[in-house]
């Protein structure tokens, strides 16, 4: 038996989003942007996406923009409210120590091109205040950008009060809603965002597609040249199976949301309720305040490599914090972002649910993984040191 726990890094499709994809494959298939029937039953198919899409976020299909996923999104967002203040003589960019790459890699840019990054703490909890963001703010900022949702340790963030304090103060305010959508309730006007960006595979859609929310009024830079698609802010030929099955997964997620949601939370709090039970071991994120699905620990003696690999011979798919898939020895610049020692990140792992896991799959893994804890202890001469009292245990 495998048991899929690895849900933050991607889902699987769900049957609605296959179905809603097949006959954009081989019925209507044609170039959107093309004058004919084939090309117009193409078009009116993307603009129901859009609309559907919009209904989804509380917008308007116009400010629906089509992207190849959340990193591409966050891309534009960030340089274009960039980009708009630097016109304005604005170039002061707040946003989280703890952002996904694609923002912070992003910012790291633009801060070569001259603009002023200042990226907030996030404390052991692992999230922001609005208090934070406006004492923050200052009469050149432009752009703040925090994300909804944090895609290892799981902290859901106030947006909504952020936003508020960026629309009072008139700065434009940008959310990575990737690991949020589909899981946790959005309305871009209730909450005063501006910019947002999601990928569908994180909600049982197809990968390689996602959006961008840009509130009306706010000019995109475009990011890739070519043709009239996406209003001119995005060139290239329409994904349109993708897109559909983005449409009709991102519908399902939210009509089921709240159910999904209570009977994801209920597993996850028996995993990280057993979890806890294991010695020197930690909960990353905030406690009460996190996506419904995730499960991140901290566990002290072990490498988090080692663990995933042991796991995954016993049948269980999970990730970690640590950056060793990237080929890099450095932890997660989350898990030091929230204060963990740097041989404490190296010990972590992230289990990430979703509705098609089972009670009998979380009991599995309460049973395995305090055992391959165990045994990797066993194995780590510093974990003898430390049960000696040679060293002193972090956790």
């Amino acid at each position: 038996m495998m048991i899929y726990a690895d849900n933050a890094a991607t889902t699987k499709m769900s049957s609605t989003a296959i179905r809603a994809m097949l006959p954009y494959m081989d019925q209507v298939y044609g170039n959107p942007s093309s004058l004919h029937t084939a090309g117009q039953q193409a078009a009116e198919a993307l603009q129901s996406a859009r609309e559907r899409i919009a209904v989804c976020l509380g917008c308007q299909p116009r400010e629906i923009y089509f992207t190849s996923g959340g990193s591409e999104a966050d891309n534009q967002a960030l340089i274009s409210a960039a980009k708009i203040g630097e016109r304005k003589g604005k170039k002061h960019i707040i946003s989280t120590a703890f952002e996904h790459h694609a923002v912070l890699h992003t910012l790291q840019g633009l801060e070569k091109q001259g603009f002023e990054v200042e990226l907030l703490p996030v404390g052991e909890a692992g999230t922001v205040t609005a208090q934070q963001v406006a004492d923050a703010i200052r009469d050149d900022t432009c752009l703040v950008s925090v994300m909804y949702a944090n895609n290892e340790i799981g902290s859901v963030l106030p947006v909504g009060e952020i936003g508020k304090v960026c629309r009072e103060r008139g700065v434009v305010f940008h959310t990575d809603a990737v690991q949020a959508a589909g899981h946790l309730p959005i309305d871009v006007r209730e909450q005063c965002i501006d910019l947002l960006s999601l990928s569908a595979h994180k909600f049982h859609g197809p990968k390689g597609i996602g959006v961008l929310y840009a509130r009306q009024g706010l000019t995109l830079t475009t990011l890739i040249a070519g043709g009239a698609q996406e209003r001119g802010k995005r060139a290239g030929t329409e994904n349109i199976p993708a897109i559909m099955g983005m449409a009709a997964a991102l519908e399902e997620a939210c009509a089921h949301m709240e159910n999904n949601a209570r009977a994801v939370s209920a597993l996850r709090d028996k995993l990280i309720a057993g979890l806890s039970k294991i010695p020197h071991s930690a909960l990353n994120g905030d406690p009460v305040h996190r996506l419904p699905g995730n499960v991140s620990f901290c566990f002290e003696g072990i490498e988090g490599e080692s663990l995933l690999l042991l796991l995954d011979a016993k049948g269980i798919c999970a990730s970690s914090g640590s950056a060793c898939t990237s080929g890099s020895l450095d932890p997660s610049h989350v898990l030091l972002a929230i204060g963990r020692p740097h041989e404490v990140a190296h010990g972590s792992l992230r289990l990430s649910l979703c509705h098609w896991n089972t009670e009998e799959e979380v009991d599995e893994m309460l049973r395995v993984i305090p055992q391959v804890v165990e045994y990797l202890r066993n194995m780590s001469p510093m974990w003898k040191d430390q049960k000696s009292g040679k060293r002193t245990f972090v956790l």
